[in-house]
């Protein structure tokens, strides 16, 4: 796939007072965004999440590197060429950014007006978009009147208005309801599949990611420490950022007070990763061995329709309870744990429990 957007060896920094060094908000940055994807960038506040977007709107330019962004050199573009630019890329915002004093209507009409559409042309795609985005009996309603679901669709609609190539979507959900982010969210996927428009999603919340992004970019102050395929960056993350965001949605491995409570249920303890290696697989390897298993404590979630987490078990090996059958469970449960490893990555988590004991 073509790219609309390529970042190369990007920097950008912005000065600050004489006594004190430039302050580094985009940091090396190289990626590319392909034509008709959803990408996610997420990190935390000062991650310079924000200054990426500016990058890709033209209203900043990078300091050093190249920014690309529908075959126009950001950095060397003159002021009507990014005019043009801007004309190509909608963008939606957190706080919905409508005119109050002006009609739903009127808002979307807005960027049409802009652009030169005669009236009757504006009035025929309003009420297109107005269709589309599900609020056409709000149509002459003002924005103090509408639902925070309501002003977003109102700022989806007057983005898409001018048929962007580009939508750009910053923190568009932080400001909503989980049910109305959901609502949000398949909105969104329906101006990607039905209009072929490429999406990129700024966030902090790793659901909006996993829920609705191809792919991924974790940034870390100022840099990309991870990126790539949702899947494949959630499920074998390389960095240490990406790994707390997984852990803040799965939470598979217990601690503390739960860890002590579960080891003395007797058994063994196995947190096992779920991703590619399903639950199914690792049921298959406890019943080769004759184990007998349950699931204590776990979670799961859902990437673009397929599963990644932690699973801890609680394994038992039948033999009589002698030292002799003792040792020969302890090998049983090497041998699984042997195999598990082969596949995916696996925990004995009451080690850490009788490690701190012992200490």
């Amino acid at each position: 796939m073509p790219a609309v957007i390529e970042f190369d060896d990007v920097t950008k920094s912005f000065a600050s007072d004489r006594r004190s060094a430039p302050t580094v908000a985009v940091d090396d940055v190289t990626l590319r965004v392909n034509t008709g994807s959803i990408v996610g960038v997420i990190g935390y506040s000062g991650a310079g999440k924000s200054t990426l977007v500016r990058l890709i709107n033209g209203l900043e330019h990078p300091t050093s590197g190249t920014v690309n962004v529908l075959g126009v050199d950001v950095g060397r573009a003159s002021e009507s060429e990014l005019r043009g630019l801007r004309g190509r890329v909608g963008m939606i915002f957190q706080q919905f950014n409508l005119f109050n004093s002006r009609t739903v209507r009127a808002n979307v009409a807005y960027p049409l007006k802009v652009a030169g559409w005669k009236k009757a042309d504006r009035d025929r795609r309003v009420d297109e978009l107005l269709r589309f985005v599900g609020i056409s009996d709000k149509a002459n309603q003002y924005p103090r009147r509408l639902s925070g679901g309501q002003k977003q669709r109102v700022g989806i609609a007057r983005a898409i208005a001018t048929d962007p190539e580009i939508l750009l979507a910053d923190e568009a959900t932080s400001a909503l309801d989980p049910q109305t982010t959901a609502e949000v969210l398949d909105l969104l996927r329906e101006v990607n599949r039905r209009l072929g428009i490429t999406i990129v999603v700024i966030t902090h919340q790793i659901s909006i990611v996993h829920e609705l992004c191809d792919e991924v970019v974790v940034m870390d102050g100022g840099r990309v420490v991870d990126s790539g395929d949702t899947y494949r960056v959630f499920a074998h993350p390389r960095a240490d950022l990406t790994r707390r965001f997984v852990a803040a949605v799965t939470q598979g491995v217990p601690s503390g007070d739960v860890l002590t409570s579960l080891a003395a249920g007797g058994g063994t303890l196995l947190s096992v990763e779920i991703n590619e290696f399903t639950s199914e697989d690792v049921s298959a390897v406890f019943h080769r061995h004759g184990a007998r298993h349950s699931v204590v404590y776990g979670g799961v979630t859902d990437v673009l329709g397929r599963q990644i987490g932690t699973l801890t078990y609680r394994v038992r090996v039948d033999g009589a309870a002698d030292a002799a059958a003792g040792s020969a469970t302890d090998a049983a449960i090497d041998r699984i744990v042997a195999e598990l490893a082969a596949h995916t990555e696996v925990h004995r988590p009451e080690a850490a429990v009788k490690k701190e004991v012992a200490s």
